[in-house]
């Protein structure tokens, strides 16, 4: 792999990369192909990288997360995301997860923290419907007050984790309509009512299947209840916020891999005697890949030092999840160009990186969504 320069807040966010590095190298990139082949989720080795601290790197050590910085979190995920993105992007919805127990959970509720953030329980978040879309304010799914417990009626959508998570961030509407109606509620995932729906068939992250979810008289405790009553798309949003961030640094850790993989190739090939990657055609490709690989890694990290230090960060963090997915895209498919057939065949990686990219420009928000809100920031300017 290419040896990235980076500038690092402390000593111990250089140890907490080269333990990533290390784990990815021992654990995640020799295994990937077979559980990819296998459409088999790798919960064991997210117990792993959760019991070595790298679930829990951005919340605070009181609550029994790293207290890390999200700037060296996210160099974390990239490092992750380029040896397996299915890996990643576990971590990356994990943490998104955690998120609203961590920030407006009750003293009962933060009681499970140190599990979650240690990697033990792993979480969903249940916000997408089927027939919502981006637009998560009209969601349906209902959570009806009965006594000491709501009762939850309704499905979610594109739910990551949908079969092996055991807890869910469930997003219900306990109000009238509007974002001022709905509210998050913590689920255990044994709960009777929860249904999981057969895995969708996805281009890619074939070792991360996600699913329906149907929610059927789901009977939880009122103490579940995170945070007031309405607050829910409040919740939902902020934890947004990071997550695209999370998103950005896995489009950059893939592209990089794709660089890598693509340079080397043409280091070795040989057409007409010499290395391809002496053919100006090619030689200008690849330095335009790693270009736009710095551009995206400096722009997220941006963002991630605003958040940070306590400063407005949302419309930034669009801007480098936005970018660095359309740059993976790009990254991954000029990749596969630059093996030409041999690109086109899975005896490489780089026709999974293709299709894995193409997902990192919809979730956590479609790229028009962060155009919207880019677009909004400049009108309100």
């Amino acid at each position: 792999m290419t040896s990235i320069e980076r500038v690092l807040p402390t000593e111990e966010a250089g140890d907490l990369l080269d333990l990533a590095t290390e784990i990815a190298d021992r654990e995640l990139a020799p295994k990937a192909a077979d559980y990819e082949a296998r459409r088999e989720f790798p919960r064991e080795l997210i117990r792993t990288i959760g019991r070595a601290g790298l679930l829990g790197l951005p919340y605070p050590e009181e609550l029994g997360g790293a207290g890390q910085p999200y700037e060296v979190y996210l160099q974390v995920l990239e490092i992750l995301a380029s040896r397996w993105l299915v890996a990643a992007e576990a971590v990356s919805v994990h943490t998104l997860a955690c998120y609203p127990v961590a920030s407006v959970g009750g003293e009962q509720l933060r009681k499970q923290l140190p599990d979650m953030l240690g990697g033990e329980l792993l979480g969903a978040y249940c916000l997408s419907e089927p027939q919502g879309g981006s637009d998560a304010a009209a969601l349906t799914t209902r959570a009806v007050r009965d006594g000491d417990a709501y009762v939850i009626d309704g499905t979610k959508a594109w739910i990551t984790h949908a079969h092996d998570a055991d807890f869910f961030n469930v997003f219900a509407r306990t109000g009238g309509p509007g974002p001022g109606g709905i509210s998050c509620l913590l689920v255990d995932a044994g709960t009777p009512g929860i249904v999981p729906q057969a895995p969708e068939r996805t281009m890619g992250l074939h070792a991360s299947p996600i699913s329906q979810i149907a929610f059927d008289g789901l009977r939880v405790p009122a103490d579940r209840l995170v945070g007031e009553e309405g607050t829910g798309f409040g919740i939902a949003m902020r934890a947004l916020d990071s997550g695209r961030l999370g998103i950005a640094a896995c489009a950059v850790g893939l592209a990089q891999a794709a660089l890598d993989y693509a340079a080397g190739y043409a280091r070795e090939r040989e057409q007409f005697g010499t290395p391809i990657i002496d053919f100006q055609g090619l030689g200008f490709m690849l330095a335009d890949m790693a270009t736009q690989i710095a551009a995206a890694r400096a722009l997220t990290l941006h963002a991630a030092r605003l958040r940070d230090h306590g400063r407005p960060y949302s419309t930034e963090a669009a801007k480098a999840k936005l970018f660095a997915t359309d740059m993976a895209m790009k990254v991954t498919t000029d990749a596969v160009q630059v093996l030409g057939g041999y690109g086109y065949v899975a005896d490489h990686p780089v026709e999974r990186y293709m299709r894995e990219a193409k997902v990192l420009q919809i979730v956590e928000g479609t790229n028009q969504i962060q155009r919207l809100v880019i677009a909004r920031s400049l009108a309100k300017a």
